[in-house]
């Protein structure tokens, strides 16, 4: 199996984290969409990351996507997703607060890094960065206590997202959130990035 994209990618980043936790043995290739992108087009014409490509030669998209994915090659212990429907839903809930967070800190980083200064709007980033607060916000009322794994004894998919966000965003944008006003998020990341499988993935 194959994994393509960079680890400055959140998104990359969820997948290769998720696949350590799992026990799934994959290739990183860190193709950069900027940088090297005829190289990754030579791979995925539409030049997304992350991109995945199973074993037997088909090529997904979309880190939910492949995830989804994943979590139908390994036994029930190694699945990231709550057995209850009720511990689904709520982690459902977490997860794409996380990917709000990320799409909003991505959406930050365009406008401010990538986009001519005299092109920028204060409006759009204002509304934008009123996003993000909005995203940690409600991640930091889901967290517990930062010292218990949201869903049991081993961290799932929730804790992934949500510490590859806070980690993201604080790479890319660090004056954009506060950890003093996000304490149990900025501590569960703290934990989750000491794991081997974040070790094995490091944010770049």
């Amino acid at each position: 199996m194959r994994l393509i994209g960079m680890m400055d990618s959140p998104y990359v980043r969820r997948v290769a984290v998720s696949m350590n936790a799992m026990g799934l043995k994959y290739d990183h290739e860190p193709v950069s969409v900027f940088r090297q992108f005829d190289a990754f087009a030579a791979i995925n014409p539409i030049v997304k990351a992350p991109t995945f490509v199973t074993d037997e030669g088909i090529t997904l998209i979309d880190s939910t996507l492949i995830l989804a994915h994943l979590d139908r090659m390994v036994a029930p212990e190694r699945q990231l997703a709550p057995t209850t429907i009720e511990a689904h839903a709520r982690a459902q809930r977490i997860i794409g607060l996380a990917l709000a967070a990320c799409e909003k800190t991505m959406q930050l980083v365009y406008e401010t890094k990538l986009r001519p200064e005299e092109k920028q709007h204060d409006w759009w980033r204002d509304r934008v960065r009123g996003q993000l607060a909005a995203a940690y916000k409600l991640l930091e009322a889901e967290i517990g206590d930062a010292e218990t794994w949201l869903f049991g004894d081993r961290p799932l998919q929730a804790d992934i997202s949500s510490a590859v966000a806070w980690r993201f965003t604080n790479g890319e944008l660090p004056d954009a959130v506060e950890a003093a006003k996000h304490p149990k998020l900025a501590r569960l990341s703290e934990r989750a990035e000491a794991l081997p499988e974040f070790l094995k993935a490091p944010y770049e």
